[in-house]
């Protein structure tokens, strides 16, 4: 059930606080809270609810809200709900109409939030924030449907506008947090949870008959014989690996005569999935040790985040990772998530696709893509060629040999790889201030959701620079006594003074 909210956006002076407290409206969280088109998002998130059945649901700014907060302030799902308890601003975000001292949700329902979001409803509401932000000629699209954009390209193609702005697209990893796998490690997890699974469809048959050997204190040692040595050699660890792909053999054998006996009622949904998984990744280590390689399709690299991959980025620090790979497209500092795959592929494709949503985006092509050696295909070049844009890089061919033209193209080779750095920055940010550096989420769809969320965040953060950039900037001039236009370094006030203008 939901309960659709007053169809009127909460202003600044209705929420209340006790002791004739009041808000700042400076306040970076009622800032924000202004950049966020509450009741669009409303509306799309409503409609996955019933109207008359069920307990009713929290409203969309609550959940929407809760998760920006979290990733805002990197805390944990915890942590998040007591910062909300202690702050009247985090309230108001949330679109709580006083301040209360009692949790307006429980933790685990971050978790609900995160489920209740997917990643086109999430991109979506990006692109109407910084639709906003951005003041584009095509107005204030909201969330948008794909109809109403087929629409705004239709009427922009017709009209014929030149080509205008830089498109800068990457790709990057998000690692998720899981250890570091290896083919032994792996293989004694699986065995260990299938002694689990045993266990547990033996319990309720407890004294009806011996419980089937597993032989795990065995294979404990085993493992340990090799796990514990600092470098052990390539032949001791195929022994390893052979002698617990045996163990587990038996546990999966004796796992099918106790469901073929229908001992499998007593098995929870957690362990019957992780019986699944189990079985997949003793095909694939069964397959690479007989075939005597580290390598398979699809290859399982953690029991309980089966969906992760291993991504070859051929980094100094990390020449593999393990995680979700997201393309993003930059245009004026605002950062739009593309594409999140699990499985490895190659970020060139993306290419033409990012630059035919450039064009739904904002009604033209770009005059220019900035992107790295990987984009720089055949494929790629004569689509651009055909679309008037150019692709940074060096061109196909010789060197010119006019010493003029050669600077030139020199000159702007390097222009473009400065532009291109923003990029990079733009992933530094997120890993390196919001958490995209270790996801901590575990299902794939709520990794998802986070990685996402934790972009739109970075747009957020870039419109409350620019805001509270503008509002120091007023207030400078406004109690300045003097502003002088040919060096802006020497002004005074009446309180202080610049150092320049006292050495002046």
């Amino acid at each position: 059930m939901y309960r659709k909210e007053d169809p009127h956006q909460m202003t600044f002076e209705d929420f209340y606080l006790p002791f004739s407290g009041h808000l700042r409206r400076d306040n970076r969280w009622v800032i924000l809270a202004g950049q966020i088109p509450w009741q669009q998002i409303e509306e799309a998130y409503g409609r996955q609810f019933c109207e008359d059945n069920g307990c009713p649901a929290k409203p969309a700014r609550m959940a929407l809200g809760a998760l920006i907060i979290k990733e805002r302030l990197g805390t944990s799902d915890r942590e998040t709900v007591e910062q909300i308890c202690e702050n009247p601003y985090l309230q108001y975000f949330l679109g709580l109409k006083e301040y209360q001292d009692i949790p307006p949700f429980d933790h685990t329902m971050l978790t609900h939030f995160r489920k209740r979001f997917d990643q086109d409803m999430l991109k979506k509401i990006n692109e109407s924030i910084v639709d906003v932000a951005m003041e584009s000629a095509c107005g204030d699209k909201g969330i948008a449907t794909d109809n109403s954009k087929d629409e705004d390209v239709k009427e922009a193609e017709e009209h014929d506008p030149s080509n205008k702005g830089k498109l800068i697209v990457d790709a990057t990893c998000t690692p998720a947090d899981i250890a570091y796998p290896t083919d032994l490690a792996i293989l004694n997890e699986a065995r260990e949870k299938s002694e689990e699974i045993i266990d547990a469809m033996h319990g309720p048959f407890m004294g009806c008959g011996n419980k089937p050997r597993t032989y795990r204190q065995k294979a404990r040692r085993a493992y340990l014989a090799v796990a514990k040595q600092k470098k052990p050699h390539a032949r001791r660890i195929r022994k390893a690996v052979g002698q617990q792909l045996r163990y587990l053999r038996r546990n999966l054998r004796t796992i099918e005569r106790m469901t073929a006996a229908g001992m499998l009622k007593g098995l929870s949904k957690r362990l019957y999935r992780l019986l699944l998984v189990i079985n997949e990744v003793y095909r694939q280590q069964l397959w690479m040790y007989e075939n005597r390689t580290h390598r398979i399709g699809g290859r399982i690299v953690s029991l309980y985040q089966p969906h992760v991959r291993p991504v070859v980025r051929g980094k100094a620090k990390s020449p593999v990772e393990f995680g979700a790979k997201v393309s993003i497209s930059l245009v004026n500092g605002f950062s739009f998530v593309d594409r999140i795959g699990w499985d490895p592929y190659n970020e060139s494709c993306d290419l033409v696709e990012q630059i035919e949503r450039y064009r739904k985006r904002f009604g033209y092509y770009p005059e220019s893509v900035h992107a790295d050696r990987i984009y720089r295909t055949h494929e790629n070049r004569q689509y651009c060629k055909a679309k008037g844009i150019r692709l940074s890089g060096p061109p196909l061919g010789r060197p010119s040999e006019e010493a003029d033209l050669l600077k030139e193209q020199r000159s702007l080779q390097r222009q473009d790889e400065l532009d291109r750095i923003a990029v990079e920055g733009k992933f530094g940010q997120g890993k390196r201030r919001f958490g995209l550096a270790l996801i901590m989420t575990k299902l794939a769809h709520t990794s998802e959701v986070s990685i996402v969320i934790a972009f739109i965040v970075m747009n957020l953060e870039k419109i409350l620079r620019g805001i509270i950039s503008f509002l120091f900037f007023a207030w400078r001039w406004l109690l300045a006594g003097y502003y002088n236009a040919s060096e802006p370094a020497l002004w005074t006030t009446k309180t202080h003074t610049c150092p320049k203008a006292a050495a002046a």
